[in-house]
C-alpha cells in the first residue's frame, strides 16, 4: 500500500506527527502488518525490549542463510513449515514483528506502540488501521525531543543533491532544508575550479549516459545524473568565460579573462564570490538559530546575527581600506565591534562567568575573528585550482603543438600526447576540484548553517507477501520525500 505526503514547497523537513498505534491484543498482529506494509511510521523501540529472542528469530538462526529482504504474510504463518521450506524472508519479517509486539504497552484488552509519522500520511493510514480494528491516535510531541528528520525530494535535482547534505549530517528537524542551495553552490564552485568547456562537455556526456543507465554497472548511480550534469554545465560555462577548450586551443575566444594572464583578478573574484556564499550561510544560520532556540539564540550566536554583524563589519572595513573611504571603514569597525560585544555576551553566558569564563570568552572571540578571515580567504582556492587546471591544459597544448610540426610521426605523437594529457588532467582535476568544493561546502558554509545534528527518520517497512513486490524501505514516500540516512 502506498501513502503519499502532501506536496511541500517550503524549504523545511516534512512535518511529523507523534502517534500511537492502538489495537486490541487479538488484532495487534494484523494492525502491525498494515503499519509495516505502509512503511511510513517509525515505531519506538525501548532499549530494554527483547530483540531477536522470539520463536521466529530462533527459527531464522537455524537456517544459516545470507541476509534476505524481510517479508510478512497477512495471516499468522506456521513457523515450523517456514523453517522446513527455508523461507528466511518470512521468518525475518516475523522476527521483526515479534520484537515490536513485545515492545507494545498493554493495558487491559488493548496494546499500543508510540512513534512518528509524516502528517500527510496520517489520515489514510488511520483509515486503513481502522479497517483492521486498530487506530492511529495523534499525540502531543514530548517536550525536549525533536521529531526525526525527513527531507522533501520533489524533483530529480533534489534527490541527486541529497547525498551532499547527508554526508555532512542529518538536518535538525527545526532547521531549513539546505539541499537545493547547497547543491547549486557546490556545482558552481566545482565549475570555477574545473573551467574547461571541453572537459565540461565530457561531464555532460557522462550525465547523459547515467540518465540512460549506461554502463549497466553504474545503474545504481543513475539518480545522480542531475548532479553530474550541473557540474558539467558550470564547468562548460567557466571554460567559455576563460576561453578554455581542452586547454588554450584557440577554439573559443576569451570572454572574461585568461586565468594565466590575470591571476590576481581571478583570485579577487573568487574571494568576493566566497564572501557572498558566507553571507548567505550566515542568513541561513540566523533562521536556524531562531527556529532552534528562539530570538535570543539568533541574536547572540556566533553563527547568528552577532556573527553576521562581525562578518559584515569586517567586510566593510576591508572595502573602506581598499577604496580609501574612511567613513566606510569606521562604520564597518563600529558594526564589527557591536557584533563582537553580542557574541561575547552569548559566550560569557555559556561559560558561566568567573575568571576562567572571561579567559574562555576572550579566546573564543579571537577565534571568531580569525575564522572569519581565514574562511573568506580560503575561497581563493577556487581561483588557485582553476589556475592549476589552466596550467595543465597549457602544458598539454604546448607539447601537442610542439610535436605536431615534426612530420607524420610527430602528428601521431602529438595526438597521443593530447589525448593522454587531457585524460590525466581531467581525472586529476576532477578529483581535486570535487574534494576542494566539498571542503569549502562543509567547513566554511555548513559550519555556519548547522549548530546541531538531527536524527534521521527511519520508518519500519516490511512488505506483505500478498502485495506487489515492494521497493526498499521508505519506497512509499519516494516520489515526494527522501529519508536522510
Amino acid at each position: 500500500m502506498t501513502y503519499w505526503t502532501d506536496s511541500l514547497t517550503r524549504a523545511a523537513p516534512v512535518r511529523m506527527q507523534r502517534v500511537a498505534v492502538v489495537a486490541p491484543r487479538g488484532a495487534l498482529r494484523d494492525v502491525l502488518v498494515r503499519v509495516a506494509d505502509a512503511g511510513c511510521v517509525e515505531l519506538d523501540r525501548p532499549d530494554d525490549s527483547p530483540h531477536g529472542t522470539g520463536p521466529a528469530a530462533r527459527a531464522l538462526q537455524t537456517l544459516r542463510t545470507e541476509a534476505v529482504p524481510p517479508l510478512l504474510s497477512r495471516t499468522p504463518p506456521d513457523l515450523t513449515a517456514l523453517q522446513a521450506d527455508g523461507r528466511a524472508d518470512l521468518l525475518a519479517g516475523e522476527a521483526q514483528l515479534e520484537a515490536h509486539r513485545a515492545a507494545a504497552v498493554a493495558r487491559g484488552p488493548a496494546a499500543a506502540l508510540a512513534g512518528w509519522c509524516p502528517v500527510g500520511a496520517v489520515p489514510r493510514l488511520g483509515a486503513d488501521l481502522a479497517d483492521a480494528g486498530g487506530a492511529l491516535v495523534p499525540l502531543r510531541a514530548p517536550r525536549g525531543i525533536d521529531p526525526p528528520t525527513l527531507l522533501t525530494a520533489t524533483s530529480a535535482v533534489r534527490r541527486s543533491f541529497g547525498p551532499l547534505v547527508r554526508t555532512y549530517g542529518t538536518v535538525p528537524y527545526t532547521d531549513i532544508d539546505p539541499t537545493l542551495p547547497a547543491g547549486i553552490a557546490y556545482v558552481v564552485m566545482f565549475g570555477m575550479m574545473f573551467g574547461d568547456a571541453g572537459h565540461g562537455a565530457l561531464l555532460l556526456l557522462g550525465a547523459l549516459l547515467l540518465r540512460l543507465g549506461r554502463p549497466r554497472r553504474l545503474a545504481p548511480l543513475r539518480r545522480l545524473w542531475p548532479f553530474v550534469a550541473g557540474a558539467g554545465l558550470t564547468s562548460t560555462l567557466a571554460g567559455v568565460a576563460y576561453g578554455e577548450f581542452f586547454g588554450p586551443t584557440g577554439v573559443l575566444p576569451v570572454l572574461w579573462l585568461n586565468p594565466l594572464e590575470e591571476p590576481v583578478r581571478l583570485l579577487a573574484s573568487a574571494v568576493g564570490f566566497g564572501a557572498i556564499l558566507l553571507a548567505l550561510a550566515y542568513a541561513a544560520g540566523i533562521v536556524n538559530r531562531w527556529r532552534e532556540s528562539g530570538p535570543g539564540r539568533a541574536l547572540y550566536a556566533a553563527s547568528g546575527i552577532a556573527g553576521a554583524a562581525v562578518f559584515l563589519g569586517l567586510a566593510l572595513v576591508a572595502g573602506g581600506v581598499l577604496l580609501r573611504l574612511p567613513a566606510l571603514t569606521w562604520s564597518g569597525a563600529a558594526l564589527a565591534g557591536t557584533g563582537l560585544v553580542l557574541v561575547g555576551a552569548g559566550l560569557s553566558a555559556e561559560s558561566g562567568g568567573g575568571a576562567s569564563g572571561v579567559l574562555q570568552t576572550g579566546i573564543q572571540l579571537f577565534d571568531v575573528v580569525v575564522r572569519i578571515g581565514s574562511n573568506t580567504v580560503s575561497f581563493a582556492r577556487l581561483a588557485a585550482f582553476g589556475l592549476t587546471h589552466a596550467a595543465l591544459g597549457a602544458i598539454v597544448w604546448q607539447a601537442t603543438t610542439g610535436l605536431a610540426g615534426r612530420g607524420a610521426a610527430g602528428v601521431a605523437a602529438a595526438l597521443l600526447v593530447f589525448l593522454l594529457g587531457n585524460a590525466l588532467a581531467f581525472a586529476l582535476e576532477a578529483l581535486v576540484a570535487g574534494i576542494q568544493a566539498l571542503r569549502l561546502e562543509f567547513y566554511e558554509l555548513f559550519s555556519r548553517v548547522f549548530d546541531a545534528e538531527g536524527r534521521p527518520f527511519r520508518p519500519w517497512h516490511v512488505p506483505t507477501q500478498s502485495a506487489e513486490p515492494s521497493e526498499p524501505p521508505y519506497a512509499p514516500l519516494r516520489h515526494v520525500t527522501e529519508v536522510t540516512t
